[in-house]
């Protein structure tokens, strides 16, 4: 809590990225550092799998209002960017002193607003006590421990210390009980009571005003909340420094071009191309099922714009060429960038196209086929950013093609949503194309209401308790109930969801937030 939302926060030992998480919680833009792979994936799984309280911003029309209503203003007029470096609408605590009070002229304004609904009140008291025999003691005031006759006659008068004279046969403002004794005749009950709630609701409105006009001591750890608006985390990166690679020299110190050498997966003088290449005629591309992996019976070199290589596997017994394209050893590998090396494979004759690539932009998901050409996207492990100790990690599943889920959504007649789950699309080499996986009696009916108050319901087919599928988690007190029949109702705990926005904080600065 020393910075202020917007500033930059570094934490240079990330871990399980609780700094970050409480950064983007609170607001703040983060960087954090760590050496350990397993520990930026934890800490990116965190931050975009959390929801975060949506604050109000004070660069905002509710802000704005929220601020008019808290020091009884009228609400800025100024035009609002929603700019987080001007902070929150917090809560605050008066600090309330004698010159506060003394210059507040909005306790008059009050008092001559409320003061004739307590006075009426009051004189409907004193009729109603009109002629009762029993005397009643002053509680306080001048005639504090002195009988007040109502039966007094109306010339009667009682002289105050003040100096003030007053009807002796009647009550003052500072007199009235708060409870009516119980020789009153019950008359009396309403007049009083209307008498206290209007002494009630004036002195609120001018505690309210002493609060709203004294000096404020802002509590900055408690920030007004939007309660309809869901907070995701902002645009964040992964990055990482490209490993540092020695040259080779010969014994007369000169360069040697790695291009006239033969190098292998641990040398550190290989390009990035030889090493993908060199890993991939080990282990193969790896699909959904065992019998589907495609390995090589060769890979070439290729000389084009594009594809690097030319690989050759068996479908059945008939020998295939497919275009091997290696996306960057730092980077995200984009549609066009596919489509021109679909192209490429297209005008050499080639059978099929293999990519390989850490990152595909989204507008990539959906390209699976170009003419006759299929486009196979093989994501590349992690561990082959380790060039120097990969061969300790070992070569399974380095190269593994990720499939595109097949749904339909539509909204039955009983204010269901239903999602009906095809399969997932995946490229089956012995009949060359992506089949429709035959799952059409998964289907996923979720309720609107249920779906807020977080209850889900689906067949239990659809969710079994097995690794790379929805589960509950094996500590959670439902996962020893697991269901029995087609359509059982099954609670997830699932936060609920409210229906009105989901957006991150913005923050105006040079740079985006990164992490």
């Amino acid at each position: 809590m020393t910075t202020d939302p917007g500033d930059l926060v570094l934490d240079p030992t990330c871990g399980s990225g609780s700094t970050a998480y409480v950064a983007e919680q609170w607001g703040r833009r983060w960087i954090t550092i760590d050496t350990s792979r397993v520990a930026l994936a934890l800490a990116r799984a965190r931050i975009m799998g959390s929801r975060y309280p949506y604050y109000l911003l004070a660069d905002s029309p509710a802000g704005q209002q929220k601020e008019a209503e808290l020091t009884r203003t009228i609400p800025a007029t100024t035009p609002t960017h929603g700019n987080i470096r001007l902070g929150f609408v917090y809560e605050r605590v008066p600090h309330i002193t004698l010159k506060s009070i003394a210059n507040n002229t909005e306790i008059d304004v009050i008092y001559d607003k409320h003061q004739p609904h307590v006075l009426q009140a009051l004189a409907d008291l004193n009729t109603t006590l009109k002629g009762h025999p029993t005397p009643y003691k002053s509680p306080t005031g001048g005639r504090e421990g002195k009988p007040i006759k109502f039966d007094a006659p109306d010339t009667a008068t009682f002289t105050m210390p003040s100096g003030d004279i007053v009807k002796a046969s009647e009550l003052l403002e500072w007199e009235v009980p708060r409870q009516a004794p119980p020789d009153w005749p019950a008359t009396t009950q309403h007049p009083l009571e209307r008498f206290w709630q209007a002494r009630i609701t004036r002195q609120k409105e001018i505690d309210a005003s002493i609060a709203a006009k004294a000096d404020q001591e802002y509590l900055y750890d408690k920030p007004y909340e939007d309660k309809s608006t869901v907070r995701v985390a902002g645009p964040f990166t992964v990055e990482s420094l490209s490993p540092h690679r020695v040259l080779a020299v010969d014994p007369n110190d000169e360069l040697i071009d790695p291009a006239l050498t033969t190098p292998d997966r641990s040398s550190e003088t290989a390009d990035f191309a030889t090493l993908i290449l060199d890993t991939l005629r080990v282990s193969g591309v790896q699909q959904a099922h065992k019998q589907d992996k495609i390995t090589f019976t060769s890979l070439t070199p290729w000389p084009g714009s594009y594809i690097c290589a030319e690989g050759r596997y068996l479908e059945g017994e008939v020998e295939r060429r497919a275009g091997i394209f290696i996306g960057p050893e730092f980077g995200t590998v984009s549609r066009p960038d596919l489509v021109a090396a679909a192209r490429e494979a297209g005008d050499a004759g080639l059978d099929a196209l293999i990519t390989c690539a850490f990152n595909y932009d989204a507008h990539s998901a959906d390209f699976t086929k170009l003419g006759r050409i299929p486009v196979l996207k093989a994501r590349m492990n992690a561990d082959l950013h380790m060039a120097d100790t990969l061969k300790n990690t070992g070569s399974g599943n380095l190269f593994v093609i990720f499939g595109e889920p097949d749904i339909d959504i539509t909204e039955t007649e009983d204010h269901q949503i239903q999602v009906q789950i095809h399969g997932v699309d995946i490229f089956h080499p012995p009949i060359r194309r992506y089949p429709r996986q035959q799952h059409r009696r998964n289907r996923l009916l979720v309720h609107r209401h249920r779906l807020q108050r977080g209850e889900l319901l689906c067949p239990p087919r659809l969710l079994p308790w097995s690794r790379g599928s929805l589960q509950i988690p094996q500590n959670h007190p439902q996962s020893r109930d697991r269901p029995r029949s087609l359509g059982k109702p099954l609670r997830q705990h699932l936060p609920p969801l409210p229906q009105t926005q989901i957006r991150p904080y913005r923050c105006q600065s040079d740079q985006p937030p990164r992490g």
